[in-house]
C-alpha cells in the first residue's frame, strides 16, 4: 500500500495528497515518514524568490544526511522536494527570522505548483532537490492557493506535512 502525505496551507484551509515515491527515493521517504510518525512536519511557509512556482517551509533537521537521491534542477508541477541546507548555506538573517539554528541549519520540504521551475540560487549555484513525492490529489486548489502565497503573502501562513 502507498504511503500518503496531505499538505496543507493551514491558514488558507486548502490541502492535497501527495504519493511518496519509496522506489524512487526510498532513503528521503523514509526519513520523512519517521519524523511524521508522531505528528504533523510544519512551519512558516514561504514562496521561492528564485525557483519561481514553489512553497517550502524549513523545519529543524530530522533522520540521517541522506545526500542526493531522485535529484532534479527542473521540477515539475506536483513534485515533492527534500533539501539539506547546512548550517553555513543559508543567509543569517533568514535563519534568524525562521527560527533556524544558525549551525544546524535544516530541511527544506518544498511543493512546486506550476511549470518552468529552476532550482538555482544565486548565492550557492544549482540546488538539486531529492524528489520524494507526487501530489495525486488535490494539485489545482493547490497551485491557486500557492499563487496566492506569491501576490497576498505568507506572513501567518504554515505549510503542514502530516501522514494521510
Amino acid at each position: 500500500m502507498s504511503k500518503l502525505l496531505r499538505i496543507r496551507l493551514e491558514r488558507r484551509g486548502v490541502s492535497c495528497v501527495a504519493e511518496l515515491l519509496e522506489k524512487q527515493a526510498p532513503r528521503t521517504v523514509a526519513a520523512v515518514w519517521e519524523a511524521t510518525a508522531d505528528g504533523p512536519l510544519a512551519g512558516p511557509a514561504q514562496h521561492a524568490k528564485y525557483a519561481r512556482n514553489e512553497v517550502y517551509t524549513i523545519v529543524p533537521r530530522f533522520g540521517p544526511r541522506i545526500g542526493h537521491e531522485n535529484t532534479t534542477v527542473t521540477p515539475i508541477p506536483g513534485d515533492l522536494c527534500y533539501f539539506d541546507f547546512a548550517g553555513g548555506v543559508l543567509d543569517t538573517a533568514f535563519k534568524a527570522d525562521q527560527g533556524i539554528d544558525q549551525e544546524a541549519g535544516g530541511i527544506d520540504l518544498a511543493i512546486f505548483y506550476g511549470r518552468n521551475n529552476l532550482l538555482i540560487n544565486g548565492d550557492v549555484g544549482w540546488v538539486p532537490g531529492n524528489v520524494f513525492g507526487a501530489i495525486t490529489e488535490g494539485l489545482d486548489a493547490m497551485a491557486e492557493a500557492c499563487h496566492d502565497v506569491w501576490r497576498s503573502g505568507s506572513v501567518g501562513e504554515r505549510l503542514v506535512y502530516e501522514r494521510a
